[in-house]
């Protein structure tokens, strides 16, 4: 058994469809951290489970009007990850499963004046339909994840982890009176971590 920590950064986007303009250059950047355990239990398989703070979101912007849009998504996030390895005291792994996870603050900023209301009103405001209040604050997707990790006599283990996650989950509602059709959260993390084994 393993317990610990990790941090990092990730950068994240929105998929909506139909389509809101984000230029993979202009992803929104932000941190995450949390806490993990690991159980292996078998001789290349184990289990983890994480309890992450992950600050997502999206961001848009205009070169032609200088318009630019962020939206913070605070979530509080739990993955239930099936752990490959491979290797002794230096191992590769290999991290893939469910996760779910919950938003527990969001906030905007740099929208213009000409779309305030967008903010207030909501979807009867022209067509940014984006900007209004999220509905759906509960989220669930995929998680996969590719790393490596070194295991000391006596200092723990220190690992580097990249990871991209994907949910299935939509921020807004997909009812077919809505705007939206699908508005998932989409992002890829590399985070560190240290890991002290429990015997």
């Amino acid at each position: 058994m393993y317990v610990g920590a990790q941090g990092g950064a990730l950068a994240s986007m929105v998929m909506f469809s139909p389509t809101v303009s984000q230029s993979p250059l202009h992803c929104y950047l932000a941190p995450t951290a949390g806490a993990v355990f690991r159980y292996i239990g078998h001789k290349v398989c184990g289990l983890q489970v994480e309890l992450n703070y992950m600050q997502r979101g999206w961001q848009e912007y205009s070169s032609a009007t200088g318009y630019g849009y962020r939206r913070r998504l605070d979530y509080i996030e739990l993955p239930l990850l099936m752990h490959l390895y491979f290797g002794k005291r230096a191992r590769g792994f290999f991290n893939l499963g469910p996760q779910i996870g919950y938003l527990v603050h969001e906030s905007q900023k740099e929208i213009p004046t000409a779309y305030s209301s967008a903010w207030t009103s909501g979807k009867s405001s022209g067509t940014y339909h984006q900007y209004v209040p999220t509905e759906n604050r509960f989220d669930w997707g995929l998680a996969a994840g590719l790393g490596f990790y070194y295991r000391t006599a006596k200092a723990g283990t220190y690992q580097l982890e990249a990871r991209f996650n994907y949910s299935l989950g939509s921020n807004f509602s997909t009812s077919k009176m809505e705007y939206f059709s699908s508005s998932n959260n989409m992002n890829l993390s590399l985070t560190i971590a240290y890991l002290w084994q429990v015997h």
